[in-house]
């Protein structure tokens, strides 16, 4: 399967605290993304998240704004990462079949504790195709 490089959200991003996704997706107009065939964020995990303590918590939320700033983001899904998830799970957040208003879209992550630490890569696609997507350990080639 191919991932569209304007669908990618975030590209082994690295993150030990709260952040938002390296990417925002700009729709251009008003962008309800979840009409017509249903669509879904899924993050993959790139290096496997972190439980050395027991307070560390990871959530990855879907958001959308009218502003590019995201002034006043809106939440539309989460989904709460498991610490300790192994390189290469996937998690996979919904498009609400009703996000009108919005023009622009982001993931944020919501790390917790006393040393979070994990790697994501997140990106759109249709949620017809997420059973079909498998991720590969980066640096393997498939031949």
């Amino acid at each position: 399967m191919y991932i569209d490089a304007l669908g990618k959200f975030s590209d082994e991003q690295a993150l030990t605290a709260t952040a938002v996704s390296t990417n925002v997706i700009d729709t251009g107009v008003d962008g309800n993304l979840g009409v017509g065939e249903a669509m879904a964020v899924v993050v993959s995990l790139d290096v496997e998240s972190d439980d050395t303590t027991d307070d560390e918590t990871y959530q990855a939320i879907l958001q959308s704004s009218v502003d590019e700033a995201f002034t006043s983001p809106i939440a539309l899904s989460s989904i709460d990462i498991p610490k300790g998830s192994a390189a290469g799970s996937k998690f996979v957040l919904p498009v609400p079949a009703d996000s009108r208003g919005s023009i622009y879209y982001r993931v944020s992550y919501v790390l917790a504790g006393t040393t979070p630490t994990v790697t994501v890569t997140s990106f759109l696609i249709p949620q017809s195709m997420v059973q079909n997507n498998y991720v590969y350990p980066h640096g393997y080639s498939i031949s």
